[in-house]
């Protein structure tokens, strides 16, 4: 199936929309993340309310974990649906779904007051979460992707991603402002729910905005000229066979850059209170900063992606962390002002690759199959390497008592994205239309690379 897309009957969306849909997207986002940067910042309060005992932080982690056991099923199931029906209605199912279980987990019963059902609990509304961001991340890239002009879409789907940052941020500014305010029992007893009850109304605004756009032009153009409606499972295949060779880039690339950022952003608060041995506050004002400094910086790294393309910010930023991983974890180990700058040059380095997702990857699918494509890979790797991240260092680093081992980590993942980034076609600037793999070097746009 090909299709060379001409400028004829096609209108580029107005730049009023543009700003909407990028709104709505980064919303949606920011909802997902500030369930992750809440959930990471409120460990030591988890762990007291569902895993007392010998479980303790792994099954804190563990719970951590097992939303990214269902993100490949929530990508085969959302991505042929967004792909078939639109991107627009699945978005606004799948932020829904996302903000009321955060919510829920904030109304659960501790284990001290219904046993092991409340770890059960807990567990259950992970899956919810994961299944659901299982569409939601691949859907709000691939429509951000699709409503920006080619010549900019690294600057404007860098804000995909200032609001993962901001999300991440907020969740992990309204804990430590609630420890400030709020004394241990408090915090211990009913504190830590107030952060997961907000995602609601945050979900809630996320859902209006969506529910205000179309779905963009560009997939309503090959919309127009299909030959007969695909059903969900022809979309699958088609994405599968068709496309294994992106499918497999992206998984690489996927394993480096999910490593770092759960090694980083989520593993990163248990590390540097158990591990290191900084109190709750101080971890927490470690992981604000550099968090804040990060979100700072994505726009810039992604309007430098329109200019530079995206394969060099990649490999920067794989070669950086390569470099500097283990010097900045031994640095992070020699006290509260060494881990702020350990943790920010880290962050700085991570940050060419997360400015640049939301340009790099729905441009590796044609738009037929981009949802489908874009949100299998990614969550199939994903779950396999990133979300596990935090649970597999905390049980080395608690098995061995190597605290460099989350570097070794990162080093190892960076390889592997070292690898599959060389086979990543440049397609800074290409048009997104049409039913052919989007490249920037027309000698490359052939169907056997497929």
């Amino acid at each position: 199936m090909t299709d060379s897309p001409s400028t004829q009957d096609f209108q580029a969306p107005p730049t009023a929309l543009v700003r909407k849909a990028i709104a709505a997207s980064a919303i949606g986002n920011a909802t997902e993340w500030y369930d992750y940067g809440v959930y990471a910042a409120t460990t030591t309060y988890l762990t007291q309310a569902f895993f007392p005992g010998a479980w303790g932080t792994t099954g804190t982690m563990l719970g951590f974990a097992v939303s990214f056991l269902l993100r490949p099923l929530g990508g085969f199931v959302w991505g042929p649906i967004g792909d078939k029906l639109g991107r627009k209605h699945v978005l606004a199912l799948t932020i829904l779904l996302i903000s009321l279980a955060t919510a829920l987990i904030g109304l659960l019963p501790t284990h001290a007051s219904i046993g092991v059902w409340a770890p059960v609990l807990l567990i259950l509304l992970r899956v919810v979460q994961g299944f659901s961001t299982g569409g939601e991340y691949g859907g709000a890239a691939t429509f951000m992707a699709e409503y920006a002009p080619d010549r900019k879409r690294g600057r404007l789907g860098s804000f995909l991603e200032f609001g993962t940052m901001a999300g991440l941020s907020a969740g992990t500014a309204f804990v430590l402002l609630l420890t400030s305010i709020l004394d241990a029992d408090q915090m211990a007893s009913w504190g830590w729910r107030i952060p997961f009850l907000v995602a609601l109304p945050l979900g809630l605004a996320g859902l209006y905005l969506r529910s205000q756009l179309d779905d963009p032009p560009v997939f309503a153009e090959v919309e127009s000229k299909r030959g007969h409606e695909p059903s969900g499972l022809e979309l699958l295949k088609t994405a599968a066979v068709d496309y294994w060779r992106p499918a497999l880039i992206m998984f690489g690339m996927v394993i480096a850059l999910n490593v770092s950022n759960y090694t980083l952003l989520a593993y990163q608060p248990d590390y540097l209170k158990n591990t290191i041995g900084l109190s709750e506050s101080a971890g927490s004002w470690v992981i604000l900063i550099g968090q804040i400094l990060m979100m700072l910086m994505i726009p810039v790294f992604g309007r430098w992606s329109d200019s530079t393309g995206r394969k060099p910010m990649w490999r920067a930023s794989l070669i950086g962390l390569f470099v500097f991983a283990l010097p900045m974890y031994w640095l992070m180990g020699q006290g509260f002002a060494w881990a702020i700058v350990g943790f920010a040059v880290l962050g700085l380095l991570y940050i060419p690759q997360l400015a640049t997702i939301s340009a790099t990857f729905p441009a590796m699918f044609p738009t037929h199959v981009r949802y489908a494509g874009f949100a299998i890979s990614y969550n199939v790797s994903t779950a396999a390497f990133g979300g596990t991240a935090p649970l597999v260092n905390d049980w080395v680093v608690g098995d061995t008592g190597w605290h460099l081992f989350p570097a070794a980590y990162m080093m190892g993942a960076c390889l592997i994205g070292m690898v599959a980034l060389h086979f990543l076609k440049e397609t800074a600037g290409a048009s997104l239309r049409g039913t052919d793999i989007p490249s920037a070097e027309p000698e490359d746009a052939e169907p056997a690379l497929r």
